[in-house]
């Protein structure tokens, strides 16, 4: 009797856990970007430009970049089960007032703050994974989990102009109002209510710092987007960022508990993770992006039927991720991540070559091609830092490297939005000799940087090994503990 309640009841309770998980950061994911094919609709009913108009988009974005790096810091000293009401109260409040909002400042506001709750979700739950399910099934737990922010991902703008075409753009924040309040109590019953044993101090101001850095970063290149780099918003923007991120590092040196310990860095396994998941999820987003712009600029679709086109690859998301999770439990990380960014950098040449015509086969091809490949580098890229840290480290680690994913994931469409304007600008042909036609050249010209991207990645990637064996040891720590 008592072996069968023993095995059963972890089964079970993480079965409960990703119940919860999955529907919490597909809402947060889909929210990032749920709102951009309404746009024009906004910008109608507040007379409000396309600059003022870029902050409903820009605002989350910020708050959701600096935010989970601080939560993920903070989870080290605060039990889940709060940290995780905060999250879901802080986007429920945020989705209310932007579904109220009488202008667009209001609208702005809410979508600050549905980015500062939003932002806990990502980390939370890959932390949540990382401590509370066997080491056997982390991986395919963290596959879920993935799954889910492959379809959020994927399903945003799809999902934001059919409902918001349907029941106007209010629709979409009442919606995610009430699934916020719904997980509520879902998520304090699955969720353990302990703080992390050992927690240290908390250095305030290099967080501070640190998100001060990240936030502007992402805010001038966003700005660049929109009026060049010569802009004062923009450059200035970014030699703030560079001061206060060296500031941040000076101070991280000097400090006897710093926001982010040094030793995270020496671990290599780690150290690659960071730059692959950055990178990758920059030309993963630029394609989420750029595709459906393209099959609407060049292919002559509606907006909402250019959405279409990402149908192919969310559902091959939705079912890899978890297969790739335990795909990674068994032969380790890097066989998985080397396929994957081959994977992404034949897919973006692909689409930088073929897409020259009318039809919509060709880019629908090429974006289920690299999300597919995107799967099999970041699943088991987050198992393996997660295995490769020590206890006392998950959760600053984790919120580090998910906050590079989701600012590669805002700064990338913002670079290759500036490539884009200036190639169309310069009327000029592809650089990729094989590209057949001239209009559309400047889509071409962006695939084929996401292809040069890649084999940074790949670079990267390459010094993870051995990846087993340095994830193997800690992972035997981080056993003890959970």
């Amino acid at each position: 009797m008592t072996p069968t309640s023993t095995t059963t009841e972890p089964r079970d309770s993480g079965l409960a856990l990703l119940a919860v998980l999955m529907p919490a950061l597909l809402a947060t994911v889909i929210a990032s970007d749920m709102v951009n094919l309404m746009l024009p609709s906004i910008g109608a009913q507040f007379a409000a430009s396309e600059a003022e108009l870029a902050w409903v988009v820009t605002g989350f974005l910020l708050m959701f970049s600096v935010g989970i790096p601080f939560y993920g810091r903070i989870s080290d000293r605060v039990s889940l089960r709060r940290l995780f009401g905060f999250a879901l109260l802080t986007y429920a409040a945020g989705s209310l007032i932007c579904a109220l909002a009488p202008d667009l400042l209001v609208l702005v506001l809410g979508r600050i703050v549905m980015g500062g709750g939003a932002a806990a979700i990502p980390v939370l739950a890959i932390i949540a994974v990382t401590r509370l399910m066997p080491v056997d099934k982390r991986g395919m737990g963290i596959g879920v989990v993935s799954a889910a922010a492959g379809i959020g991902t994927a399903a945003g703008p799809a999902m934001g102009g059919g409902i918001g075409q349907l029941l106007g753009w209010p629709a979409l924040f009442w919606l995610m109002f009430v699934v916020a309040l719904v997980l509520l109590p879902a998520a304090s019953r699955v969720l353990p209510g302990e703080p992390p044993a050992g927690a240290g101090r908390f250095d305030l101001p290099g967080g501070i710092l640190l998100g001060l850095g990240a936030g502007l970063v992402l805010f001038g290149i966003t700005q660049a987007q929109v009026a060049g780099f010569t802009a004062p918003s923009s450059w200035g923007s970014l030699v703030v960022a560079v001061l206060a991120i060296a500031l941040f590092g000076w101070r991280t040196v000097r400090v006897a508990q710093p926001f982010v310990p040094p030793a995270l860095f020496t671990n290599r396994v780690y150290r690659s993770a960071v730059v692959v998941a950055f990178l990758a999820m920059a030309v993963n987003l630029g394609g989420l992006v750029f595709v459906p712009l393209l099959v609407v600029d060049v292919g002559g679709l509606a907006p909402g039927q250019g959405a279409l086109v990402m149908i192919p690859a969310g559902a091959a998301v939705a079912v890899l991720s978890p297969l790739i999770g335990r795909l990674a439990d068994r032969i380790g990380t890097r066989p998985l991540v080397l396929t994957g960014l081959v994977a992404i950098a034949v897919f973006a040449l692909f689409l930088s070559t073929f897409t020259a015509g009318a039809s919509v086969i060709p880019a629908g091809v090429g974006i289920l091609g690299l999300s597919a490949g995107f799967i099999f580098v970041m699943t088991p890229i987050i198992s393996a830092a997660a295995s490769a840290l020590p206890a006392d480290q998950i959760g600053v680690g984790l919120g580090i490297l998910q906050g590079a994913q989701f600012l590669g994931a805002g700064t990338g469409p913002a670079l290759f939005g500036v490539l884009v304007a200036a190639r169309q600008q310069s009327g000029g042909g592809a650089i990729n000799p094989l590209y057949p036609g001239h209009e559309g050249a400047a889509y071409s010209d962006v695939f084929l940087v996401m292809a040069l991207i890649v084999v940074l990645a790949l670079i990267a990637a390459f010094r993870m090994r051995p990846a087993a064996a340095p994830a193997a040891m800690p992972s035997h720590d981080a056993d003890k503990v959970h």
